[in-house]
């Protein structure tokens, strides 16, 4: 089975306002084979800053411990607390010197936990397109190759034409109410 491309989407909540719709929208793009979450965390700072993480999996608490937490490795929480991020800390210490791991530089890091503002809350969800992988056959079988990838702010597209002032501030707002 081949893997498609991997995104960590950041979703903040000033007030969650949860009915199950974001769950229902996950299980419905799975079931169609767009994307599969790989991994899901909840993660809550209080008014000083302080976090609390919750694992979102339907996997057993004994599960979640035995695989770990894959977007807690990649943003630096422990799920297990201050001991299991240690022991995350040295392993991916351990995989880098081994060469198993290509570790973010200084310029290239991105701290998720600073952008999430205090007394609010977010979901993390590391997403793997399926989507996306007969197209990225098709390039690499024509010879291409991926230069880059990033989101295009509907202004942007407003700036070039593409899409009316009007459609684009309603593509803002629908997004500022995420």
């Amino acid at each position: 089975m081949s893997v498609g491309p991997v995104q960590l989407l950041v979703l903040g909540f000033d007030h969650p306002n949860f009915h199950g719709e974001v769950i229902e929208e996950l299980e419905r793009l799975k079931a169609s084979d767009t994307i599969k979450v790989i991994d899901a965390l909840a993660v809550h700072k209080d008014p000083e800053g302080n976090i609390e993480v919750a694992h979102l999996s339907n996997l057993t608490d004994e599960e979640a411990i035995e695989i770990g937490s894959v977007v807690g490795a990649l943003v630096g929480l422990g799920i297990e607390g201050e001991e299991g991020m240690e022991i995350g800390a040295e392993l991916g210490a351990i995989a880098g010197v081994d060469g198993e791991l290509d570790v973010f530089d200084e310029q290239d890091a991105w701290d998720v936990i600073a952008e999430i503002p205090n007394d609010s809350a977010a979901a993390l969800l590391l997403l793997e397109h399926h989507w996306a992988v007969p197209l990225r056959d098709a390039v690499a079988r024509a010879g291409g190759f991926r230069i880059s990838d990033g989101f295009i702010s509907p202004i942007d597209l407003v700036a070039v034409g593409v899409i009316a002032r009007e459609e684009a501030e309603a593509a803002i707002a629908a997004d500022a109410a995420l």
